[in-house]
């Protein structure tokens, strides 16, 4: 019998037949990057909550018709395919750059992130997974006797991370490094599916000869950017001269091909390299020697959490309620009905039922540290839906019809649902994230590492 692990194992220190761990914190690089995206999407998220509310408000006041003239005043050059309302351009346009960061963030995570161990990713990918699959079966149950709703399956599947750590942020939640990283994590691989989901189910009348000339401009992105990449990374300049313009080549053709042009921005943030070269050889970035990525991922994160999303869900959010009576109006909709229950029952239950198989049958369990009710918890915010699921729903359902309308009455109520009943789980569990998130700060040797991920790696 052996009394050790094989040569090939992917956890050579740990004893062999031991359970491995899910949902343990991860390295302390990883630890400190994810903190530092966290802190930028909370940010993002508070400016997301009050451009929702602002357009709101308009919407529903006596100068709503000054807002949906807004919205709707089409302008861009025809011949192009490039007529957009101005609605049309913040979800066609400026949400192009969430989407690229989201590609960064995607090739990151895959490349030199933690996600890169199948042992660390095989819990977020398939608590993702089940958190997009148990939300879109129990819209399609809810409209199944309702064919022309059903094109709307996929609007409860999208977690919104910026809008869900606003909320933790409101209620000054002290999080486990181990859970904050699975939620962001779980919010990546979401996004990643959200996106499969746009390009395959949503794209309509593809023309492959505009799909072809888009394959020119961005293999000479992805060209340069390999080949050139300390040069684009070590000023701005030649990034916005050369870069942006094939960048925008890109959106444009894929716009032209009806396939959706924030695809655009995934492909591109995909071809952006992660690793750095040194000496000819590629080396993982270090926090004092980033790769290119992650440099543009310093450089548009501000344009994307501070402009390009607010404005999105401004001009996107905007929906005539019609008081009390309007709202129970809408209750009626099927399609109101599944989104709702699809975010604040589905999303939970996806995502905890497929962590719970996960453990049940692998040989892994749950870091001691942590507790179920933390993960139903996290669970419960991941139902917190606004900016992908706001997207989908304008590709569902036509603009200004009712069926669309109601639709942004129950992504808003859902999130507000989820957002309040994560609050009273993440507060009762308030006490204990404190003595964790402080354990993992405790230095003793002063090295600058803390003793927490000393320990884990012995």
């Amino acid at each position: 019998m052996s009394d050790g692990p094989p040569a090939d194992s992917p956890v050579p220190n740990r004893p062999y037949g031991a359970k491995a761990v899910v949902l343990q914190r991860g390295s302390y690089p990883e630890y400190l990057r994810i903190n530092e995206i966290l802190r930028k999407e909370t940010v993002g998220g508070i400016l997301l909550l009050i451009a929702a509310v602002l357009a709101l408000i308009w919407a529903n006041s006596p100068f709503s018709d000054s807002y949906f003239a807004i919205r709707d005043f089409e302008f861009g050059y025809e011949p192009w395919h490039l007529s957009l309302t101005v609605g049309k351009w913040a979800s066609d346009g400026l949400l192009a750059i969430f989407f690229f960061l989201i590609g960064l963030e995607l090739k990151r995570e895959f490349v030199a992130g933690d996600l890169r161990k199948v042992s660390r990713a095989i819990v977020p990918v398939a608590a993702a997974a089940g958190g997009v699959l148990v939300p879109a079966l129990i819209y399609t149950a809810v409209n199944l006797s309702s064919p022309e709703t059903l094109r709307g399956w996929a609007i409860p599947t999208a977690t919104d991370i910026a809008f869900a750590l606003a909320v933790l942020a409101v209620i000054s939640s002290h999080l486990p490094s181990a859970l904050r990283i699975f939620l962001l994590t779980l919010a990546v691989v979401d996004d990643l599916i959200a996106i499969a989901i746009i390009a395959f189910f949503y794209s309509e009348d593809v023309q492959l000869d505009f799909l072809l000339w888009m394959l020119l401009p961005l293999g000479l992105f992805g060209l340069l950017a390999q080949k050139k990449a300390k040069f684009f990374g070590s000023s701005t300049g030649p990034a916005w001269l050369i870069l942006l313009p094939l960048g925008i080549a890109t959106w444009a053709l894929m716009h032209a091909s009806g396939v959706h042009a924030t695809v655009a921005g995934v492909l591109l943030g995909f071809l952006v390299p992660v690793l750095r070269k040194k000496h000819g050889k590629v080396a993982l970035p270090r926090p004092n020697k980033p790769g290119l990525a992650e440099i543009f991922e310093h450089r548009f994160r501000p344009l994307s959490t501070g402009i390009a999303v607010p404005l999105f869900a401004f001009f996107s959010a905007g929906v005539t309620v019609g008081g009390v009576d309007g709202f129970v109006s809408a209750l009626g909709d099927p399609v109101l009905v599944g989104i709702v229950l699809g975010l604040v029952l589905g999303k939970p239950v996806g995502i905890l039922l497929t962590t719970w198989t996960v453990t049940r049958t692998t040989r892994a369990s749950l870091d001691p540290g942590l507790s179920w009710w933390d993960i139903l918890g996290v669970g419960i915010l991941a139902g917190v839906g606004f900016t992908v699921s706001l997207l989908v729903n304008d590709l569902s359902f036509g603009a200004g019809t009712e069926h669309q309308d109601n639709a942004k009455v129950a992504i808003l109520t859902a999130s507000v649902t989820s957002a309040l009943l994560a609050t009273v789980i993440l507060r009762i569990r308030n006490k204990r994230y404190a003595r964790i998130n402080d354990a993992d700060t405790i230095d003793t040797d002063s090295d600058g590492v803390p003793d927490a991920f000393e320990d884990r790696d012995r």
